[in-house]
C-alpha cells in the first residue's frame, strides 16, 4: 500500500482501533499477572471486534501456547504477540496477484449495495494504469441502472465495456465480451454478475452458466471469482461470504467501505475463518482508494497509536 493510501487506512480504521486497541490496552495494563481471567477478558474484546469466535480461539490458543513456552509473566508483554499471532491469521501468500500477470478473467459477486460496480471500476482503473488491456462485462443486467453505472465507470477509467439490455441474459453479454476480449487482446475481463443471495438455486445455476461459457469460450485464462463485501456489515459480511462459497469457488474479497466502519476485525475472520484472501480493500470514493490488501500493513494501521 502507498504511503498516501496507508495513512487513509489508519484513519479509516479508527473507529475498529477505538474499540480494540483501547479496550486492549486496559486489559494489558490493568492486570498485574496472566490468569485465565486475563484471557476471558481478552477473547470478549477480539470477538466484540469482529474477528470472529473461531478465529478468536485460535489466535488464543497459539498465545497461550506461546506465554507457556516464553515463560511469560507479565500481560504487557503479550501484546507484541498478539499482533503476530493476528498477522499469521492474514497471510494470504505470495502467488495471490499472480491473476495480474496472466490472461485472466475475474467474475465479480456480491449482493446490491456494497459497491460491486464500483470496486469494478476502480479496479479497471488500477489494472490499466499498471499497463493491462481492460475489458469490462456489464452482466448484472437484474438491477436497473447497473449497466449504465458500469458504463460511467468504464468511461473515468478508460477502458472497454459491453453491456446488453436490462433484463437480457447475461451469458450472452459474457459470450460477446469474451469475444471483444479477444478481438483487443486483453489483459483481463472483469465481468459483473447480480447479487441475489435471497435465491441462491437461481444464483447458483447463473454462476455455473457463466463458467461455462468461459470454460468454452476463453478455456486459456485464468479464473478468478472475487466477492465484494461491505465492512460496515460486520458478520453479516462474514455470513455472505459463507453463503456465496456454496455457490462458487471464490478466490478473493473485496473489502469496502473500510473507511467509515467499526467492524474492521472482520478482515481477519474472512481470512481465518474461510480461507478466503483478501486481495484489495477500499478505504473512500477516489477512484484510486482501493489498493491491494497488505496484511502487515493493515494490522500495523490497526493497532497503531
Amino acid at each position: 500500500m502507498a504511503g498516501k493510501f496507508f495513512s487513509k487506512l489508519v484513519s479509516g480504521l479508527t473507529k475498529t482501533r477505538n474499540n480494540i486497541v483501547s479496550g486492549l490496552n486496559s486489559i494489558f495494563t490493568g492486570f498485574s499477572h496472566i490468569d485465565e481471567d486475563f484471557y476471558e477478558e481478552l477473547e470478549e474484546i477480539l470477538i466484540m471486534s469482529d474477528i470472529g469466535v473461531n478465529t478468536t480461539e485460535e489466535i488464543l490458543d497459539n498465545l497461550r501456547a506461546q506465554v507457556k513456552e516464553k515463560n511469560i509473566k507479565e500481560p504487557m508483554e503479550c501484546k507484541d504477540l498478539l499482533i503476530e499471532n493476528i498477522k499469521e491469521q492474514m497471510y494470504i501468500g505470495q502467488n495471490a496477484y499472480d491473476f495480474e500477470n496472466e490472461k485472466s478473467v475475474i467474475l465479480m459477486i456480491g449482493v446490491n449495495g456494497v459497491g460491486k460496480t464500483t470496486s469494478i471500476g476502480k479496479l479497471a482503473s488500477q489494472f490499466k494504469n499498471n499497463g493491462k488491456k481492460v475489458v469490462l462485462a456489464a452482466a448484472d443486467t437484474f438491477r436497473a441502472a447497473a449497466a449504465d453505472q458500469l458504463i460511467e465507470w468504464a468511461n473515468r477509467a478508460g477502458v472497454d465495456i459491453v453491456s446488453g439490455k436490462e433484463g437480457s441474459d447475461p451469458g450472452s453479454v459474457l459470450f460477446d465480451a469474451i469475444s471483444s476480449a479477444k478481438n483487443k487482446n486483453a489483459d483481463i475481463l472483469l465481468c459483473d454478475t447480480a447479487g441475489r443471495l435471497h435465491n441462491k438455486k437461481n444464483l447458483m445455476e447463473e454462476l455455473k452458466k457463466l463458467n461455462r461459457i468461459i470454460d468454452k469460450e476463453f478455456p486459456e485464462t485464468r479464473r478468478e471469482n472475487f466477492i465484494v463485501l461491505d465492512a460496515t456489515t460486520g458478520q453479516n459480511a462474514l455470513e455472505q461470504a459463507r453463503q456465496f462459497k456454496e455457490c462458487a469457488d471464490i478466490t478473493g474479497v473485496i473489502l469496502t467501505k473500510m473507511d467509515g466502519s467499526a467492524k474492521g476485525g472482520i478482515a481477519i475472520a474472512i481470512q481465518a475463518e474461510l480461507g478466503i484472501p483478501v486481495k484489495y480493500i477500499g478505504v473512500g470514493e477516489q477512484i484510486d482508494d482501493l489498493q491491494r490488501f497488505d496484511s502487515k500493513e493493515f494490522v500495523e494501521a490497526l493497532f497503531t497509536e
